[in-house]
């Protein structure tokens, strides 16, 4: 998910994405347990994606103040 897309979005809508990326991520390290998951790079791609949501997650907060 680019930058740009998720500071479109507001602060609950922020806090849902973030939500959402924390179960995939636990969901595809399960799989990498199980030997299930094919493409590891994902892991990092979606630990990246949490940090850029939570990132503009807080900027948003910090300008609301």
């Amino acid at each position: 998910m680019k930058a740009s897309e998720l500071r479109a979005k507001d602060v609950a809508a922020l806090e849902k994405e973030v939500t959402d990326l924390l179960k995939a991520h636990f969901g595809l390290r399960m799989q990498k347990a199980t030997q299930q998951l094919s493409d590891t790079s994902v892991l990092g791609k979606t630990r990246r994606d949490i940090a850029r949501a939570k990132t503009i997650l807080a900027e948003k907060k910090g300008a609301a103040k």
